[in-house]
Parts: structure tokens; C-alpha cells; sequence
């Protein structure tokens, strides 16, 4: 049945005192129209939010640092409000400049509080992340040597290599050996190639990271005019323990 034949013989079944919705053919069409584009919008709602929902699992964020944003973080001092202004304005030009960031202190001052702020702000409109700790990195590299694991190391770095964000986590903790910064090296020089931006988080210092990861990485690094920032004040956890 037409969309002619069908209004003709709804009219004819509606009682007078209702005031029919459509008038004739042209504004049954139209009516048509707009509820498939409205259905249209759920689905393509849905399959966002199931995409991201499940970028937000795959992500690496751990349970403590999965709310983190911009807003709350405590800003008590110049060096906090500037952290803040400057990461999130890093992430509202994420689009237009594609830079790295390194973020250098000590623990407990915020570093992947910022970071994973970031990281929330990208997810939330459609960019894939992954924050790893290099420990976990080189476990998951290890694993790959396993004749039984179909993730070979070159397919997992591969993958690194074409997030949207990459974040590296306590950078120095781990033992420095020749193996561990020939995977660094090529993570970041694949993610240079690639024009793909990355994320460093270390207690140490500018000089002493310089000579762990050595000048050649911190140089691409650098290639993309990326974001330092010293986190040189006082630790939260350390105020907090005093006070309790």
C-alpha cells in the first residue's frame, strides 16, 4: 500500500473530533523523512558511545586516574593553574598541531592527573589512547617471544605506532638496557614517521632522561615542538599523609 492509498483510508477512520497529524500525502512523507533521520541519529549516537566505551576500556587508564579532567584538579599555586591552562589547551589543538608532551617530576604531583585528563578529553571525541608504563610494556613485549602468541613484537609495536595519543609511563624506573631503548627508539621514531604525537612521564629530570633515553630519541622528541612541563612543586600525596 502507497503512502496515497494508506492516508486516504486512515482519514476515512478517524473520528471527527481528531485533528489528523498529516494532511495529505507531501506531510506524510516528510514525517517519514525526519523520523528515519532521527532513528538515523541514535544508531550513529549508539555506535559512538559503544566505540567509546570500549576505546575508554582499552585505553590503560587505571581505576584511580579515570576521572581525572581539567576541572578537578586542585590548583593551588602559579605552577598548577599553569600546568592546567597549558595540557588543556594541548588537548583542544590536538587536531591542528599533533605535538608531543613530556611531563618530568616527582611523584605525586600530578602528572597523570594531567595526562589522563588528556587522555578523557581525546576518548570522549572519538581518538584512540593508550597510556603503558614501561615496565608493563617490556612484560608485554616479553610475552610476544612465546611461540603460542599470535601477537608477534612487531605487530605490537605496530599497533603503538597508530594510536591517536601514545602515553609512556615512569619512564627511568625500569633497568636501562640496550633492548629497552632499541624499543623506545623505534616506538618513537615509527610514531615521528607516522606523524602521530607522544606522551612521556617521568620522576627525572631533563638531563638525567636525556641520558637514559639518549640524545637521538629526545631529539625526535623535540622535532614536533612538544610541551615540557616541570611539575617541581611539593607532592599531594605527601600533604595528604601529613595530615591524616
Amino acid at each position: 500500500m502507497n503512502n496515497k492509498n494508506f492516508l486516504k483510508k486512515l482519514q476515512n477512520i478517524i473520528p471527527d473530533h481528531i485533528k489528523p497529524k498529516f494532511k495529505n500525502q507531501n506531510d506524510l512523507l516528510y514525517w517519514n523523512q525526519q523520523e528515519g533521520k532521527i532513528f538515523s541519529k541514535k544508531i550513529i549516537q549508539k555506535n559512538q558511545d559503544y566505540k567509546i566505551q570500549n576505546t575508554f576500556l582499552t585505553s590503560g587508564i587505571r581505576a584511580l586516574y579515570a576521572n581525572c579532567s581539567f576541572y578537578n584538579y586542585i590548583i593551588e599555586h602559579e605552577g598548577h593553574k599553569k600546568a592546567v591552562y597549558l595540557t588543556k589547551n594541548y588537548a583542544q589543538n590536538f587536531d591542528h598541531n599533533q605535538s608531543s608532551f613530556v611531563f618530568l617530576g616527582r611523584p605525586g604531583t600530578g602528572k597523570n592527573h594531567l595526562a589522563t585528563a588528556i587522555s578523557n578529553y581525546l576518548i570522549l571525541r572519538g581518538k584512540t589512547v593508550f597510556i603503558i608504563t614501561i615496565a608493563d610494556l617490556m612484560s608485554t613485549l616479553k610475552e610476544t617471544f612465546n611461540n603460542n602468541n599470535q601477537m608477534t613484537e612487531k605487530k605490537f609495536i605496530y599497533r603503538l605506532s597508530n594510536i591517536d595519543l601514545l602515553i609512556l609511563d615512569e619512564i627511568g624506573i625500569q633497568t636501562e638496557s640496550k633492548y629497552e631503548k632499541i624499543i623506545i627508539n623505534q616506538i618513537i621514531d615509527q610514531r615521528s614517521s607516522a606523524k602521530k604525537p607522544i606522551g612521556i612521564l617521568s620522576n627525572l629530570n631533563y638531563y638525567t632522561i636525556k641520558k637514559i633515553l639518549g640524545e637521538r630519541i629526545i631529539d625526535r622528541i623535540n622535532l614536533s615542538n612538544s610541551l615540557w612541563l616541570n611539575f617541581n612543586w611539593n607532592s599531594y600525596r605527601k600533604k595528604t599523609n601529613n595530615m591524616q
